[in-house]
C-alpha cells in the first residue's frame, strides 16, 4: 500500500507582509514548512535565518524543516535548535569531512536530521550514513534561486533512494526539492518520492488566495498521481 504523500510549502516562497495568516491557512493542511537558509557563499542567494526561525515558530504547528545551503553548517545548529527547528538539514557537500559528528550533534540538540544532495552528487556519497538520517532531500533542480527548471536525471536517484529504503528497512523519508509542480507530480510519484517542498509553481501561483491555492494542489497532485 502506497503512503500517503507529504507535503511542506516553502516559506521562501511565502507573501512575507502576510506570512503570519499565511501559516495560519497552512498549519491545519501541511506536513511541514520548508525553512531555506542560504549565507550568500554556499549560494549567491540569501533568504531566511535563525532568527526568522524563532520568530515564526510561536505561530508554526507543523514542523520547521530547515535546509542549510551554507558552506559552514556547524555555524547554524545550535542557534536553529535553539529558535525551533524540527529537522536540520545540511547539504553532504558541505558536511562529509565530519558527517557523523555533524549527525549525532543535531540528534543531541533534539532535533531530527536529514541530508541534501545536489543534483549533480550522486547518492552513493552518503552511503556510509544513510541509516542514521530521518530525511534525506533530493534537489532537483540547481541550489540558490526559486523558478528553475526540473532536471530529469534526479528520477534515477529517487528511485535508487527508494531501493535502498525497502531493501534495508530505513525509515528516512524521501524529499524532492525543485520544480514540484503538475508537470511533475506523476514523475516523481511513480520514482519514490514522498515529501513534495512546494514553491510558486507548485502552490503560491495558483490562486491569490492560499486556501484556494491549496485546494487546486491537491486536486492537480490526484489528478496526475491518483492520490
Amino acid at each position: 500500500m502506497s503512503k500517503k504523500p507529504m507535503f511542506s510549502p516553502s516559506l521562501m516562497c511565502m507573501d512575507l507582509m502576510d506570512i503570519k495568516h499565511q501559516m495560519e491557512i497552512l498549519n491545519s493542511r501541511a506536513d511541514f514548512y520548508h525553512v531555506d537558509i542560504m549565507d550568500g557563499h554556499f549560494v549567491k542567494n540569501i533568504t531566511l535565518s535563525p532568527d526568522f526561525v524563532k520568530a515564526v515558530s510561536s505561530v508554526a504547528k507543523l514542523p520547521l524543516d530547515c535546509h542549510l545551503m551554507v558552506t559552514t553548517p556547524d555555524d547554524f545548529i545550535e542557534p536553529l535548535a535553539k529558535a525551533g527547528a524540527g529537522y536540520i538539514c545540511p547539504h553532504a557537500e558541505t558536511i562529509n569531512s565530519d558527517a557523523f559528528r555533524m549527525i549525532y550533534k543535531i540528534k543531541s540538540l533534539g532535533c531530527k536530521v536529514g541530508v541534501v544532495l545536489n543534483p549533480a552528487t550522486p547518492i552513493e556519497y552518503i552511503r556510509q550514513y544513510i541509516h542514521l538520517l530521518d530525511k534525506i532531500t533530493i534537489m532537483s533542480v540547481d541550489p540558490g534561486f526559486a523558478g528553475q527548471p526540473f532536471i530529469r536525471e534526479m528520477l534515477g536517484k529517487i528511485r535508487q533512494a527508494k531501493e535502498w529504503k525497502e531493501q534495508n528497512g530505513y525509515s528516512y523519508l524521501i524529499e524532492v526539492d525543485g520544480s514540484c509542480n503538475e508537470r511533475t507530480f506523476k514523475d516523481l510519484d511513480e520514482a519514490g518520492a514522498e515529501v513534495f517542498i512546494l514553491g510558486s509553481s507548485g502552490l503560491f501561483n495558483l490562486d491569490p488566495d492560499l486556501a484556494a491555492a491549496w485546494d487546486k494542489m491537491k486536486k492537480i497532485f490526484h489528478e496526475q498521481t491518483g492520490k
